[in-house]
């Protein structure tokens, strides 16, 4: 009788076993559920122009059925509003035009850390440094020049070179432009008020001719109104496709490690606040992706920064640039940056 009881509860003790792993001595195969997989949509405040930044929302909607629902201005606003709701935010992902305000949410503890195996796709120096937000696509700042007006051997080095006289009358630059205020603000953290204001100064008693933006600047010096100036360097291609007279301009990159040659970025960061956090990641981490990092260099001809992504042909290879050092996430002063345009006469 005893051996009988034995045997059921050996027959029971076994069935058990089976029912609450019987499949466990073999690893399983099926990938865990993904904490975000009823995502349905995600909130982006993007700074980035719809032109540009739409294709790419379209495409990830369409290739994960997760829907962008965008809060659109400017970068420096929605970074205002972030810092404003910190931990009552309803944003999931942070879409910056450039890198100034990408650090002030750092030090703010507004944005969350990302996977190494995202941050690391894009080189070190253009990605923050605590891994909490990374670079999307490039812009360097250049000299756009009128090859019939300027011989290559005459090109400026620095940009200290540009207030020499031989330049008076000849140079165009937009001071109310975002993205000439933070080359200018790289310029202070660089070289300081005193050497920069003096530049400045330099620059208006050449005759630098003010324009509003960077396109009327290349068109200027594909006609010839003024023989060079500066810009970001994908203007040039952009006004190619419309004005056969900007076939005689071309861009010159600064020396490495000048001033001028400043490359500046548009980032992505997770906001803390989300409650989709996995799904805001799979955003940024398709971002990077090879299919997307095509649209910011045929659309725009930006920099792309993710790792095996080549830039557009005619472009000096990012590979080959080595920019000025600076913080890219502490651009953010443009108050100071202004400040110093004003007492220079410039704005």
């Amino acid at each position: 009788m005893q051996q009988l009881l034995l045997i059921i509860v050996l027959v029971l003790l076994g069935a058990c076993g089976k029912k609450e792993g019987g499949a466990a001595a073999t690893p399983s195969t099926t990938p865990s559920a993904d904490a975000d997989s009823d995502v349905k949509e995600l909130l982006v405040y993007s700074g980035r122009k719809e032109v540009y930044a739409q294709p790419l929302f379209d495409l990830f909607e369409k290739k994960t059925g997760i829907k962008i629902v965008v809060k659109a201005g400017k970068t420096s606003g929605l970074a205002n509003v972030l810092l404003t709701e910190k931990d009552n935010s309803p944003a999931d992902v942070f879409f910056a035009q450039d890198s100034s305000n990408l650090g002030a949410l750092s030090a703010a503890g507004v944005i969350e850390a990302l996977p190494a195996e995202i941050t690391n796709l894009v080189d070190s120096r253009f990605r923050s440094a605590k891994g909490d937000w990374v670079g999307t696509s490039g812009r360097a700042r250049v000299l756009v020049y009128n090859k019939d007006m300027v011989k290559v051997e005459d090109l400026p080095k620095t940009m200290q070179d540009l207030a020499d006289p031989k330049w008076k009358g000849k140079l165009g630059w937009a001071p109310k432009n975002g993205s000439f205020q933070s080359h200018i603000t790289a310029m202070l953290q660089v070289d300081g008020l005193e050497k920069t204001t003096a530049w400045l100064k330099a620059m208006k008693a050449n005759g630098i001719a003010d324009f509003p933006k960077n396109t009327p600047i290349v068109k200027a010096v594909a006609e010839g109104k003024v023989a060079a100036g500066l810009v970001n360097h994908y203007y040039l291609y952009k006004v190619r496709k419309d004005m056969e007279e900007a076939n005689k301009a071309e861009n010159h990159f600064f020396a490495d490690g000048d001033i001028g040659m400043f490359v500046n970025i548009s980032g992505v960061a997770v906001v803390k606040a989300s409650k989709k956090k996995e799904a805001a990641k799979k955003f940024v981490a398709f971002i990077l992706s090879k299919e997307a990092q095509e649209i910011f260099k045929t659309e725009n001809f930006e920099y792309p920064l993710a790792a095996g992504v080549v830039a557009y042909e005619k472009l000096k290879p990012l590979s080959k640039i080595n920019p000025v050092k600076c913080d890219l996430g502490d651009l953010d002063k443009i108050e100071a940056t202004q400040k110093a345009l004003e007492a220079a006469g410039c704005l």
